[in-house]
């Protein structure tokens, strides 16, 4: 606690300087960070997901990728002391009249699939947008890193949303369920889940990839209506996510549709601006020719 308490107490003196100088900050480590962190995994994503494109252009997408990682790091760091207003002003939504609409409606539970695209971070802060009519909350992976992993649940809380670690979603939807509110719930769904969890694949940026179910399958059990989150970068630190309605009543559809639509849509959002998609980690390790064979085994 005495270290997490002292990385919190730099990162918090760091984000009390104004956005100008932050994205300088941001704008000197992109001339590290582009050369020496991981780059030769960005850049083997980025060749298998847009074979038509030439090296020129696909250094261009490197390029503005980097910056954006630069300035999320920056932004989230900013999280600590940013004021109530500005964090409305920068970071804005749309379509929640649609969700306060269905929850009229009677329907509690709502579900938004979201991603590693623009700052997901920022979205958190919904939760000041709804306050009178909806609690928020959203679905996280547990980091190894105690300090990190507490950073992060932190500056995800602050704002009032209740954290869900993933291994126990389905279990505390249920009982947030029967409290009587109406909830919006976050879901980022383009990780890569583990081989144990693998049950599906999709074409998406040119590959078989593996998929997480677990929205989709959670929302068909508890009836939530589900929508998707298509995040827009306006400007250098400003953004705005339109909430999409999908469906209101997910078991109407065939099993796994909704999960097939939702990475259809995000490969929409991923080829319109691809260098705002997180190409650093290893995406498509897990092929569907080795889960085949492990299956057979």
């Amino acid at each position: 606690m005495c270290k997490y308490n002292v990385v919190k107490g730099i990162l918090w003196l760091v984000s009390l300087l104004p956005f100008p100088v932050l994205y300088a900050v941001s704008d000197f480590l992109c001339l590290f960070v582009r050369r020496f962190y991981r780059t030769q995994v960005v850049r083997a994503n980025l060749r298998s997901a847009f074979p038509e494109k030439t090296e020129e252009e696909l250094r261009q997408i490197e390029k503005k990728f980097y910056h954006q990682f630069c300035d999320n790091f920056v932004e989230v760091i900013k999280m600590l002391s940013m004021p109530k207003s500005e964090m409305m002003r920068r970071m804005t939504f749309g379509g929640l009249e649609q969700v306060r609409e269905r929850h009229e409606k009677g329907q509690r539970l709502h579900f938004l699939y979201l991603s590693h695209f623009g700052n997901w971070e920022w979205i958190a802060s919904v939760a000041w947008h709804i306050t009178s009519w909806c609690c928020s909350g959203q679905i996280y992976h547990h980091i190894y890193n105690k300090v990190m992993d507490k950073f992060f649940y932190d500056i995800r809380a602050q704002y009032g949303g209740t954290n869900i670690e993933m291994k126990e979603t389905f279990r505390r939807i249920l009982q947030l369920s029967r409290d009587g509110k109406n909830y919006l719930l976050g879901f980022i769904s383009d990780q890569q889940p583990k081989w144990s969890s693998i049950h599906h694949f999709v074409p998406f940026l040119n590959h078989d990839t593996a998929v997480f179910t677990g929205a989709e399958h959670i929302a068909r059990k508890m009836d939530a209506f589900v929508s998707y989150g298509k995040m827009s970068r306006p400007r250098r630190g400003y953004y705005h996510l339109e909430i999409i309605p999908m469906v209101d009543h997910p078991a109407s559809l065939p099993e796994n549709e909704l999960t097939d639509w939702y990475f259809r849509m995000l490969e929409e959002d991923v080829r319109e601006h691809p260098e705002m998609w997180l190409w650093s980690h290893k995406r498509w390790s897990r092929t569907k020719e080795e889960w085949l064979r492990r299956q057979k085994s």
